[in-house]
């Protein structure tokens, strides 16, 4: 069960980690908004990814904790 908690810790610090910097570097691209500033599908497809990542990343958490506790 340890080697599946820190498993899991490690995906979410991954996760974590790397998406919001990867998000900054989407938003400022010339691709992410049109010339009128709206937000255009490039930008709201990679925002999708990344909060679905953050979110991946929360449940590992959750069950790195529980397999640590001896739940799973």
């Amino acid at each position: 069960m340890i080697a599946l908690a820190v498993l899991l810790f490690i995906n979410a610090a991954f996760n974590i980690v790397v998406w919001p910097r990867f998000y900054k570097r989407v938003a400022n691209d010339p691709r992410a908004r049109e010339a009128e500033g709206r937000a255009t599908t490039f930008l709201k497809v990679h925002a999708v990814l990344i909060a679905l990542a953050l979110v991946i990343a929360l449940v590992s958490v959750i069950a790195g904790i529980a397999a640590l506790a001896g739940a799973l």
